[in-house]
């Protein structure tokens, strides 16, 4: 009988995506998320000193920037997705918010910051938590 494993002698197993792996394919979750939610996806992943955004969109019901901050997890063993955006974070979003718009006059009525929380557990589909105006 022939041998499976790979040249080391270690046998190959189904590789469990890394942690920036993970991050990418819930940010593409939550923007596909958003877009069949009516927003119209502007940017992602946009830097400056004081942080990133994970996704900026526009909610044109509500003449409104959304800022949405993306989280990521295997599984639900330490808590929900949602629950890792403190309220630190939250006000750092804000000031993120505020140099994105001061780069990007986009004239909107308004601002809101949103969390998605994407559980992706291995072998199973995907399920996305949505939370509106958080800070």
């Amino acid at each position: 009988m022939a041998s499976t494993q790979p040249p080391g002698g270690r046998a190959r197993e189904a590789r469990r995506p890394d942690r920036r792996e993970l991050g990418r394919l819930g940010e593409e979750e939550a923007a596909r998320y958003l877009q069949l939610q009516g927003l119209t996806v502007i940017e992602r992943n946009w830097r400056c000193r004081e942080g990133e955004i994970d996704i900026v969109a526009l909610d044109d019901v509500g003449d409104c920037l959304v800022v949405v901050e993306v989280k990521t997890r295997r599984s639900e063993l330490f808590g929900r997705a949602v629950e890792a955006v403190t309220p630190v974070k939250a006000r750092r979003l804000r000031v993120l918010a505020a140099r994105w718009l001061a780069d990007h006059p986009v004239g909107t009525a308004s601002v809101r910051i949103d969390v998605i929380g994407v559980l992706a557990p291995p072998g199973a589909p995907l399920s996305i938590e949505h939370l509106r105006d958080v800070a």
